[in-house]
């Protein structure tokens, strides 16, 4: 039995939270969507984000910073960036995890950035492994990929019991920023920060136990959830239809019954859902009819870090490993619009 083992994360020194709400009223100053803006942003349940970038790099203001000259910086001048800080936040991470030990795969979400040789390489030559250490690089999957990561470690320790894996999540998503006006990507933008989490995943010891995953993408919803590279970096589109959708179809009885595993929503211990947006969370504790406070977890992380893509989901089960739930069911959305989970639960050992 595939388990987590020891669960680390890490953010970057600059909260930039508060300097982007004021940059985004400033651009929508004299128009009636400025209080739309401010009140959306005071309900979001965001406090706090975070940034690899500098004070000065991360401000937003005409002239000043990476984002304040004539012209947008290019894609190629944020992969720099992404290239030299990306490994810096893993490595950060993995720096926490308590017993190391020796590695045998090496598998790596990052959906925010590209180079090559990849992170995972990286990651591996920093941390002098072994150059014989079988690696996986999970890219561009959007918000779930932390989910296809830890199932691709389950399936890697059913099959070599003896494996020791070391899964990574890093995103760096202030990297993406987009100076538009309008108050739709100014609200998307206003969701994201980065972060990264270790985890080792082995096949014995007490730990949260990954056990069968979960699947599912909505018919006629590919345009709900977009994630374009264009000259300026990675271009999100997220629909404020996204959360109506989630509720729809997770409250279907077929659909909840596979989330749940055939059981009754009252016997689920612990719910880590990926923390994208107040309105998603909101989305499936009406969806799934949980009780309150349920997602706290989540939300919790939603407060303190904003939405850092895959690595999001990691935080919410480090806050829930402490716990040692019985049953749990994680779950993270994505472009498709798609969902993807898996159930877990403690495990005291062998």
């Amino acid at each position: 039995m595939a388990r987590i083992t020891a669960l680390a994360t890490a953010i970057p020194d600059l909260d930039f939270e508060q300097d982007y709400r004021r940059w985004a009223l400033l651009q929508l100053e004299g128009r009636r969507e400025a209080k739309l803006y401010e009140r959306m942003a005071d309900r979001s349940g965001i406090e706090h984000r975070w940034s690899v970038l500098s004070p000065q790099d991360a401000r937003l203001h005409q002239g000043e910073g990476l984002y304040g000259g004539p012209d947008a910086p290019s894609t190629a001048k944020r992969m720099q960036i992404y290239a030299e800080a990306a490994p810096e936040l893993a490595l950060k991470a993995i720096a926490m995890l308590p017993d190391l030990g020796t590695i045998t795969h090496l598998v790596v979400a990052s959906c925010t950035g590209f180079v090559a040789p990849g992170v995972d390489q990286i990651i591996a030559r920093r941390l002098d492994l072994p150059s014989d250490v079988e690696r996986v690089l999970i890219g561009f999957m959007g918000c779930y990929a932390a989910i296809t990561a830890l199932r691709t470690a389950r399936h890697i320790v059913r099959s070599q019991p003896d494996a020791r894996v070391l899964v990574v999540t890093v995103e760096l998503s202030t990297l993406h920023h987009q100076q538009e006006i309008d108050i739709e990507p100014l609200l998307a933008g206003a969701q994201f920060g980065d972060g990264a989490a270790a985890a080792i995943v082995t096949g014995s010891g007490a730990g949260l136990a990954l056990h069968a995953g979960i699947s599912a993408a909505l018919d006629d919803s590919a345009d709900l959830i977009t994630w374009d590279i264009i000259d300026t970096g990675f271009k999100m589109r997220l629909s404020g239809d996204v959360p109506h959708r989630i509720a729809a179809a997770i409250g279907q009885d077929d659909v909840r019954s596979v989330i749940t595993g055939g059981l009754p929503v009252e016997q689920i211990d612990a719910w880590a859902i990926h923390a994208g947006g107040r309105s998603i969370l909101d989305a499936v504790e009406n969806g799934l009819n949980l009780a309150r406070g349920s997602l706290e977890d989540s939300r919790a992380v939603l407060r303190e870090c904003g939405n850092m893509s895959s690595s999001t989901l990691m935080f919410v089960l480090e806050r829930i490993m402490r716990q040692q739930p019985e049953r749990g069911v994680a779950l993270a959305f994505g472009p498709g619009l798609a969902m993807e989970g898996l159930h877990f639960g403690w495990t005291g050992g062998d």
